[in-house]
């Protein structure tokens, strides 16, 4: 019997400690809510979706944010399909910064022509009162039409647009046959490095 092929796609999830990119992939793996948690080094989660017909296992590379572990993520850049960049609708510092973000990935994933290369930025905490947002949808539309990256505003908590960013993720990837097949019989996802169960807020 033939083993079955699914496509490969390694996603790395990128941006500032405390925006809440372990929650969002919290969220769209298992399904649930985690409010308090810091990642340590890189964490390694995947999924297997169909995307248009098509058997995909998402690879979602889950960094960290804190200055102390940045000069570490790089290595973990090569080879990635696409880059999620998220930012934190109550912190505009966060999405200042992901001006270094996305130049750090370009560098450290050796991308040739950024302009055609998979990324989307997820502006996360939208359930948040508007009163507590420092960075406005136009804002935030902005920045992303400077680059050419699609934005997809996003709440990890409410589960708001997070299944339909990470599934655009993976389209634009396939559309764009950076993908590789692999046989599933033999792909293995192991968690990197363990999580603190302490630390900034990644809500």
């Amino acid at each position: 019997m033939a083993a079955l092929t699914s496509t490969l796609l390694k996603c790395v999830v990128i941006g500032e400690s405390g925006v809440g990119k372990t929650s969002l992939l919290g969220r769209y793996i298992e399904g649930e809510y985690q409010a308090y948690r810091s990642t340590i080094g890189c964490d390694l989660r995947n999924k297997n979706i169909e995307v248009d017909g098509s058997e995909v296992t998402l690879q979602i590379w889950d960094t960290a944010g804190q200055e102390k572990f940045q000069s570490l993520a790089r290595p973990f850049y090569r080879g990635s399909d696409a880059c999620v960049l998220v930012f934190d609708v109550t912190s505009a510092a966060s999405l200042t910064g992901l001006d270094y973000w996305r130049n750090e990935f370009l560098q450290g994933a050796f991308v040739a022509d950024p302009a055609s290369f998979p990324m989307i930025v997820f502006g996360n905490k939208v359930d948040e009162e508007q009163e507590a947002w420092a960075v406005t949808k136009a804002e935030a539309e902005a920045w992303c039409a400077k680059h050419g990256i699609p934005l997809f505003m996003t709440s990890a908590k409410n589960d708001i647009g997070v299944s339909e960013g990470f599934e655009a993720v993976a389209r634009a990837c396939m559309l764009s046959d950076q993908a590789d097949e692999v046989d599933t019989t033999v792909v293995q996802i192991q968690r990197l490095q363990p999580q603190a169960k302490s630390g900034g807020c990644s809500c």
